[in-house]
């Protein structure tokens, strides 16, 4: 029987639920469990794909193609687990499978209600979802994080706290547990309680009781403090936790371990009789020393090192979660402090120098003292100017520069202009009418509708004959096929690819399985010029840094930095963080003439749906088989 932690809150949104649900199960995964999670967003979108980056923070993509939350970002990072679609549970995915499911009968008409139909499809969503195997062994999880988002109390939310309400009795006391957290402010110098008993009040009349309250603070939560929130509260003082500002949220797993998180935790739910593998406990331990290494060692580093992000949604930098993520996983690999400055790219643009000089020269100011360069993805037409230029410095100048997405379209574009001589050229995305669209609309992708219609999810990127000596191809290990996440709807437009390529220097030194779309680039002249189609940044774990991302960082602390790491990278360094079971293409025609007549299925690639494939596969498994009649 899976084992269910609900992780919700109270007081205002955005407190750290995400870390602290993520910190529990890396807690539980180094006591040798198996953990999964589940991220419930109360809002009426399908997903989080149409949703603007500054009104809701990144979009997180999965390995199948699921545009989600940015918590689920931290699950991942936290448990190094893959997660599906599934696992991101919001009011408009309930509603339309609820709505779905009427307008086929299976209601056999009944009035469809919000109880008990709504919150019994939630239920069965989590119960379903939480017995998906997602750490590679192929196993049912011990044990489901559910987070509900917002705060307790929302109109919006109550459907699912409903939920859960009848879900503790569905599974049973001992296979529930609730983890509520809770502002605790400093008014006048003084922690208050008012907040939180408040808001446990609240919890209380919707039929929910916290095992646990989470205290957030500024600073240590005061013994005062604790017993007056386990008084007003009614739960004992070892069910109070303080989780108070720390250097690093990689350190908040051991803040709740130190206060034996865990250890009531086995109790309230019998943990201890669930049976645990004496491998997977092993390798829980491993992983928690692992970590431990990582978060003590990162608090004694003296050394740093300065990256520019060159980016079009500065204003929120939860925008680039995972771009932030992956840098620190990098830095702490090489040793160094992570210096990070933010530049909005359209500061960089000269009508900034006549509005703002200040702002222009502010910008220009961090880029040229920078002694690394990243240009992360983005939409519209916005601030691509300023990005452009960055390349174009970053090139010029010789500074270590990455490109993710349309970081990858403007350095082609940059290169287009500035070394192949096409004048205007440009995206199509970007201007329509652009006479040399370097960056074309993908034939495929639909013209009239927004979500979940990019390319989308994980796919392999082939790197191509005599990339050996590629820097970018010796980080991924020196593999033939390196696996990351997309999300986009243009690319680099293959008519241009020969005289883009025909100015010594730029190679496109991985392409898809076709060999019709350019997915990385790379300057050979240069200490470290890349760029990806993909968003590597979506696959980098603390302890296993994205290979683009660490290379940025090591380039930027030196020459004799970035061969050490590519050795390591080469001896073993890097793991590819993907299950087998999600390195799988969506079967698709070739568009191009390059493509036709070639198959997907290369260099042990699987293919979903290639009917070639296919009959291959049915082949294979065919021989050998004796007919009825055989002698």
């Amino acid at each position: 029987m899976v084992k269910y932690i609900l992780v919700c809150g109270g007081v205002i949104s955005g407190i750290g639920k995400g870390v602290i649900a993520s910190s529990t199960g890396l807690t539980l995964k180094a006591a040798g469990l198996k953990v999964t999670a589940i991220k419930i967003d109360p809002y009426m979108n399908i997903d989080a794909g149409t949703m603007a980056p500054t009104e809701h923070g990144e979009v997180y993509v999965l390995n199948d193609g699921g545009e989600t939350d940015l918590d689920l970002g931290n699950y991942e990072r936290y448990l190094d687990v893959s997660l599906n679609k599934d696992n991101n549970v919001t009011t408009g995915k309930v509603y339309s499978h609820v709505i779905d499911r009427e307008r086929k009968g299976d209601y056999l008409g009944k009035t469809v209600q919000i109880i008990p139909h709504l919150t019994n499809a939630i239920q069965d969503w989590i119960e379903r979802v939480s017995k998906i195997p997602v750490d590679g062994t192929g196993e049912e999880p011990d044990v489901c994080i559910i987070e509900l988002g917002g705060t307790v109390g929302d109109i919006e939310s109550m459907p699912f706290v409903e939920a859960m309400r009848q879900f503790q009795f569905r599974v049973g006391h001992e296979n529930f547990a609730l983890i509520y957290v809770s502002l605790i402010p400093v008014v006048g110098g003084e922690q208050k309680t008012k907040p939180t008993q408040a808001g446990v009040r609240d919890l209380r009349g919707l039929g929910l009781l916290p095992d646990l309250i989470a205290c957030r603070c500024t600073d240590p939560l005061l013994t005062a403090t604790m017993e007056k929130v386990s008084m007003f509260c009614h739960v004992s003082p070892k069910q109070v936790l303080g989780v108070h500002n720390v250097s690093s949220t990689y350190h908040v797993p051991l803040l709740l371990q130190e206060q034996g998180m865990l250890d009531f935790l086995k109790k309230r739910l019998n943990l201890d009789d669930v049976t645990v593998n004496d491998k997977f406990k092993r390798k829980g331990e491993e992983f928690m020393g692992r970590w431990k290494a990582l978060t003590v060692g990162q608090e004694r580093l003296f050394d740093s090192v300065s990256i520019v992000l060159v980016g079009k949604y500065t204003t929120l930098e939860d925008s680039y979660m995972s771009v932030v993520k992956a840098l620190e996983h990098a830095s702490m690999r090489c040793g160094r402090k992570l210096e990070l400055q933010w530049v909005d790219s359209s500061d960089l643009e000269p009508h900034t120098q006549t509005s703002n000089p200040v702002k222009f020269h502010d910008a220009w100011s961090a880029l040229c003292s920078a002694k690394g360069i990243i240009v992360p993805g983005g939409f519209g037409h916005r601030g691509t100017e300023g990005m452009i230029s960055a390349v174009k410095w970053a090139r010029e100048q010789h500074v270590p520069f990455l490109g993710i997405c349309l970081g990858f379209q403007v350095a082609v574009i940059e290169w287009a202009r500035n070394v192949c001589g096409l004048e205007g050229a440009n995206s199509a995305e970007l201007i329509p009418d652009t006479p040399h669209p370097v960056i074309c609309f993908m034939p495929e992708i639909s013209k009239t509708h927004m979500g979940g219609t990019m390319r989308l999810g994980l796919r392999p990127t082939i790197f191509q004959d005599h990339t050996e000596s590629s820097k970018l191809r010796r980080l991924y290990g020196s593999n033939q096929v390196a696996w990351e996440r997309h999300r986009h709807r243009y690319e680099v437009e293959p008519r241009y690819v020969e005289e883009l390529e025909s100015k010594k220097g730029l190679r496109f030194v991985g392409k898809d399985e076709r060999g019709e779309r350019m997915q990385m680039l790379e300057l050979d002249d240069h200490p470290y010029f890349v760029a990806l189609q993909a968003h590597p940044e979506f696959c980098s774990r603390p302890l296993n840094p994205s290979p683009p991302f660490l290379g940025l960082i090591a380039a930027a602390c030196g020459s004799n930095v970035l061969s050490e790491q590519i050795a390591n990278n080469e001896n073993g360094g890097y793991v590819d963080p993907h299950p087998e079971e999600s390195k799988i293409v969506p079967a698709s025609d070739a568009y191009t003439e390059q493509g036709k007549g070639k198959r997907q299925a290369v260099d042990g690639i699987r293919v979903r749906g290639e009917v070639n494939g296919d009959l291959e596969e049915k082949e294979r498994q065919l021989e050998g088989v004796a007919v009825n009649g055989d002698a």
